[in-house]
């Protein structure tokens, strides 16, 4: 491809809404543009880039044994009223009606399409396992799109989809597609780890994350720091360790103190002269239309997750100022489980063994302090409530965690048999008897994936792409001015190197050397190669890692092998192999 013909509109501002690297750098590259909010146009950097991670998905997939489908994005009301989702999935969920007023929506997700698809072809045990995937758009409508490609309405997503006859069945497909995934982000030039999980609204009973490790991520890891230790998990799913002995002795009655004006934790414990720990905060919830109260340690953050986990419940949301009052009978900030009349009340379990805590009295500037809650909330239950912290330890082998940040660009889902159940996708065993089909789910976000490379990889001056992952492998700068001899040398070796299979981008445009080294920078390709009549002079052409920034000079003189050198050393720097880059 020539510069000249590129459509790659570069910006030197990034758009005003932009707000983490990813977004800015895309735009201003000339590899996207939004269309509306959280709906973006791929232009052709950005689509090469998108195929690129798409080839290597498709790659992985077919080689784990995946067939690949293409589903409809429509997808009728009707399948997913006999699942339960349509009211479940929320106003994630875009709906829409025919001209026959026939209810459908826009697919986040395919489980029901293609929990359909097979219950009407897959009869007999013989036909089992099958692993089904498809490479599409999907919709999801976000209350808040923001951050670009990172959480977007429209996205392109690789789902696959495994049907076996049993556990043991489901729990080999699931391990060969853990597999996959990593060999999939490995060869993608990517830091990554996979944690364990929440299902979330896709449901099932265990699942994995692939994150891949940025400080700009919105999601938090907690990992193990020991070395034989590999346990990994999201701040959702990570278990908090109560590492506190047996309840000490109780202490005395609980009493009412005043605490004016005092509504949240730092305010109560500055007006009493008490550690945030001596305090504990009750939180009101509407649990599928019930009261709850959930407890947990005045220096915690509670886990809406975990709570949700807690309760086997559908929604959870945090109960409004009226709600509160109504519950209580105080307003927000001075509620409290003693004498508290709600539905349910749990506590996070390392409130068990703690004693003499200060909690809110149910009235307009008081508290009660002395409060043990297994004594005085005997209805109270306890749950693991609480995200974990620096401090805490593993759970596993009570060596110490470490948190970290990261972006979610994978999940896999051990389904069970909650679709196939529900659907009644099932088959005839070896004797004739009717066994419900298991499932597993796994998801890649590809357009993600591309966001994510940028969040890990950029410096001041641009993209840093994995030669796996970007667009074009190498830029040739034509330097030629009016030296009709360098151009015709740019030229052979634009196509040299098309010939030796890479793809190349020949800057071939009337522009000054700065703007086409800064354009080069930007676009972040890995490699550049500045061909210019001094350079020629000596017989040689300059190139440069974009990675390292290492430079070299390349002999024009048997120029295919010691680029080819220099070609590895830059597949290196990404910790990828060439041969990796080339299967097909």
């Amino acid at each position: 491809m020539r510069f000249s013909r590129l459509y790659a509109p570069t910006l030197k501002e990034a758009p005003r809404d932009a707000e983490v690297v990813s977004h800015k750098l895309l735009a201003r590259a000339g590899y996207i543009r939004q269309l509306t909010s959280g709906i973006y146009s791929f232009l052709p950097l950005g689509l090469r880039a998108l195929n690129k991670v798409a080839a290597i998905v498709r790659e992985e997939m077919n080689r784990a044994g995946a067939q690949e489908v293409l589903l409809p994005m429509v997808q009728p009301a009707d399948l997913w009223k006999e699942t339960g989702r349509w009211e479940f999935y929320g106003k994630e969920l875009l709906r829409l009606k025919d001209r026959k007023d026939s209810d459908f929506c826009l697919g986040p997700t395919h489980e029901e399409v293609i929990t359909d698809l097979v219950r009407h072809e897959v009869r007999s045990y013989r036909q089992l396992p099958l692993n089904l995937y498809q490479i599409q758009t999907k919709f999801r409508d976000e209350i808040r799109p923001r951050f670009g490609l990172m959480r977007c309405r429209e996205f392109t997503m690789k789902d696959a989809y495994s049907f076996d006859r049993d556990d043991a069945g489901a729990d080999v497909s699931y391990k060969s597609m853990y597999d996959a995934y990593t060999r999939i982000f490995r060869r993608l030039g990517l830091r990554f780890k996979a944690v364990e999980a929440d299902s979330g609204s896709i449901g099932g009973s265990f699942s994995h994350e692939f994150m891949v490790l940025a400080e700009t991520g919105e999601d938090t890891i907690a990992a193990c720091l020991a070395e034989n230790c590999d346990y990994a998990a999201n701040l959702e799913k990570a278990e908090a360790v109560c590492s506190l002995d047996d309840c000490p002795e109780c202490c005395g009655q609980y009493a009412k103190v005043a605490t004016p004006g005092a509504h949240t934790v730092e305010e109560v414990a500055a007006f009493l002269g008490v550690s945030p720990r001596a305090i504990v905060k009750t939180l009101l919830y509407d649990v599928d239309g019930r009261p709850v109260a959930a407890l947990v340690r005045g220096d915690r953050e509670l886990n809406e997750v975990k709570l949700k986990n807690a309760l086997d419940a559908t929604e959870v949301r945090m109960a409004s100022e009226e709600q509160v009052k109504a519950w209580s009978g105080a307003p927000v900030g001075f509620a409290g489980p003693v004498g508290l009349s709600v539905d349910v009340i749990v506590a996070d379990r390392e409130l068990r063994s703690l004693t003499g805590l200060i909690v809110g009295a149910n009235e307009a500037d008081a508290h009660l302090k002395d409060v043990d809650i297994s004594r005085d909330v005997p209805s109270a239950t306890f749950a693991d409530l609480r995200n974990v912290g620096e401090g805490d330890v593993c759970p596993r082998c009570r060596t110490a965690l470490t948190l970290s940040k990261g972006i979610e660009v994978g999940h896999v889902f051990k389904l069970g048999t909650k679709y196939s159940k529900a659907m009644k996708a099932t088959y005839l065993d070896e004797d004739g008897k009717e066994r419900i089909i298991v499932m597993g789910c796994y998801g890649i976000g590809v357009s993600r994936i591309v966001a994510s490379a940028i969040e890990q990889n950029h410096d001041a001056d641009g993209l840093l792409l994995p030669p796996s992952i970007a667009p074009f492998e190498a830029v040739v700068v034509s330097l030629a001015g009016k030296d009709p001899a360098a151009a015709a040398k740019a030229e052979d070796i634009y196509r040299e190197l098309g010939a030796l299979g890479l793809d190349v981008l020949l800057d071939d445009r009337d522009e000054r050397p700065g703007v086409k080294f800064k354009d080069a920078d930007l676009i972040g390709l890995p490699m550049q190669l500045v061909v210019g009549a001094k350079g020629l002079e000596r017989g040689v052409v300059e190139i440069k890692c974009r990675k390292t920034g290492t430079r070299a000079e390349l002999p024009l003189q048997g120029f295919a092998e010691t680029f080819a050198s220099f070609r590895a050393s830059v597949w290196k720097a990404w910790g990828l192999s060439v041969s990796e880059g080339e299967r097909g």
